[in-house]
C-alpha cells in the first residue's frame, strides 16, 4: 500500500475514533503533500512524501525543545503525540551497525586525508530520506575522529 493510500485510510480511521489529535497531523502532511505537488506540478512519488514527513517531524521535535524551555508541558506532549503518529509513516531505520558500514565504504571510496564534510556530502546524498541526518552526522564524527 502506497503512503497516500494508508494517509486517506487513516484519516478516516481517526475521524471515526474522533481521534483529533492523529487527524489534526496527517490533515496538515496531507496539506504539505498537496502544496508540494502544485508546486512540482506532479505528484509526489514515495521518497518525495517520506522527506516531507521527516521534515514535519523535525518540526515537531525543534517545537517541543521550545516548549520545553518555555515551560508548556501541555503542549509538549500534544507535539510527541503527533510526532509518534507521523514517525508510523516512516520506514523502519537502519541500524548503526549497517549505518557505520556504509559510511566506513564512502569512507574507504574517497581515500585517505578525507574531510568531515566531503563524507558528509556523499553520505547524506546516498541515504537520503533513510536516515536522520544528526545519526549520520555523529557516526562520521566517531570514525573520523
Amino acid at each position: 500500500m502506497n503512503l497516500k493510500t494508508k494517509l486517506n485510510d487513516d484519516m478516516k480511521k481517526y475521524m471515526k475514533e474522533k481521534n483529533t489529535k492523529a487527524l489534526n497531523a496527517i490533515k496538515i502532511l496531507k496539506t504539505e503533500i498537496k502544496k508540494a505537488e502544485v508546486e512540482k506540478q506532479r505528484e509526489l512519488n514515495e521518497d518525495e512524501i517520506i522527506a516531507l514527513i521527516r521534515k514535519q517531524i523535525k518540526m515537531r521535535q525543534d517545537s517541543i525543545e521550545q516548549y520545553k524551555s518555555a515551560g508548556r508541558d501541555d503542549l509538549v506532549s500534544e507535539e510527541e503525540y503527533e510526532l509518534n503518529v507521523l514517525k508510523e509513516y516512516l520506514p523502519p531505520e537502519m541500524s548503526d551497525e549497517e549505518l557505520e558500514k556504509i559510511i566506513q565504504n564512502i569512507i574507504s571510496e574517497l581515500g585517505e586525508n578525507v574531510k568531515f564534510g566531503q563524507v558528509m556530502g556523499k553520505a547524506m546524498k546516498e541515504l537520503k530520506g533513510k536516515v536522520d541526518g544528526n545519526r549520520v552526522n555523529s557516526i562520521v564524527k566517531r570514525l573520523l575522529g
